[in-house]
């Protein structure tokens, strides 16, 4: 049976250059930070994703077009880092999927009652 729902593995934003940004990304602290396992993507979600994923692009295509500097007051800046972080949290709301050895120790679990 075929759910309807689609795997991200990696939410880094990139430009159409395929350079990422890390410098604008905020260090995450160690209560946020989040295990690297797929989860199971929703249609809502995944749309929502891929907006805000090309958001990000549009507008680190523009400032990186308008030969503009890196500065920390740049509103354009920080609507990118404001769009990156909706993204890692609607990314995030969605569940893990389980891995093999949860799935198993589950189905054993279940047939020994």
């Amino acid at each position: 049976m075929l759910k309807n729902t689609a795997r991200i593995e990696n939410t880094e934003a990139t430009t159409t250059s395929n350079s990422s940004i890390p410098a604008l990304a905020p260090a995450a602290s160690a209560g946020s930070v989040h295990s690297r396992r797929r989860r199971y993507i929703t249609p809502e979600a995944g749309r929502a994703l891929e907006i805000l994923g090309h958001a990000i692009e549009y507008l680190t295509d523009e400032f990186m077009n308008q030969g503009r500097t890196f500065d920390a007051k740049e509103e354009q800046l920080e609507a990118v880092l404001m769009l990156m972080a909706l993204n890692r949290q609607v990314y995030h709301e969605c569940p893990e999927v389980p891995t093999f050895g949860e799935r198993c120790r589950a189905l054993l679990h279940f047939r020994s009652r």
